[in-house]
């Protein structure tokens, strides 16, 4: 895969844009990046088709969580003012994209491994998409508890999937190999961070790079493919 350098462009393509999004519901600028990339999309009327794929941030975060904002100064070294403005700065711009980010002093991060082994099993049923945005949107704005896997549980019925499905699989944890290997394989890739997207399976762009840059990465892939 190689990063590249946007232009403008007419953008036209003949065939769907593959776009491959690997990210973690607890990443706000996961949620922000791919809003971002849909506000270009829809502008350009760019054809598309998008897969999701796992990523944990903390892959040792603990069944009861930590609070956010602990957390992140534990991990980055965040003054509480700079993760303030962090918050306030996200929010302005989840805001812009239609997104609302509730935080909270009590916000917390989640393990989501039993998250990304449910989103598996929606794809499965076409429905990993869906529910994607839903778990965006339970976190951080409903503020849902998503270490509990009755509620990631209530949460898939709450979009048309079956629940006792649902709680058979975090039960049984039968899609734990498939999600622990599609991990491993885009870590493989040298994918360290997210949200990082991947077009027609050569093009990596990391970070939310907004709505500009967005429409002119399209317009330049569309270039390509005249």
């Amino acid at each position: 895969m190689s990063g590249f350098r946007p232009r403008p462009e007419h953008i036209k393509m003949t065939e769907p844009l593959r776009i491959d999004i690997v990210s973690d519901v607890m990443c706000p600028w996961c949620i922000i990046g791919y809003r971002q990339l849909a506000k270009a999309l829809e502008a350009t009327d760019t054809a598309h088709e998008i897969h999701w794929h796992p990523f944990e941030l903390n892959p040792e975060m603990p069944a009861e969580g930590q609070n956010t904002r602990e957390h992140i100064v534990e991990k980055y070294g965040s003054t509480p003012e700079q993760s303030e403005q962090s918050r306030q700065h996200m929010t302005a711009v989840g805001h812009d994209l239609g997104f609302e980010f509730a935080w909270a002093e009590d916000s917390r991060m989640h393990n989501t491994f039993n998250t990304h082994q449910l989103l598996h099993w929606a794809d499965t049923q076409g429905r990993r998409h869906d529910l994607k945005q839903a778990l965006f949107t339970a976190h951080f704005t409903e503020r849902r508890n998503l270490s509990d896997t009755a509620v990631l549980a209530e949460i898939a019925a709450e979009n048309g999937l079956d629940r006792a499905e649902a709680e058979a699989v975090l039960a049984d944890q039968r899609f734990a190999n498939e999600v622990r290997s599609a991990e491993q394989f885009w870590q493989q890739q040298g994918i360290t961070g997210v949200p990082a997207m991947v077009f027609n399976r050569k093009h990596l762009v990391t970070g939310a790079q907004g709505v500009e840059n967005y429409t002119n990465i399209l317009a330049q892939l569309a270039d390509m493919k005249d």
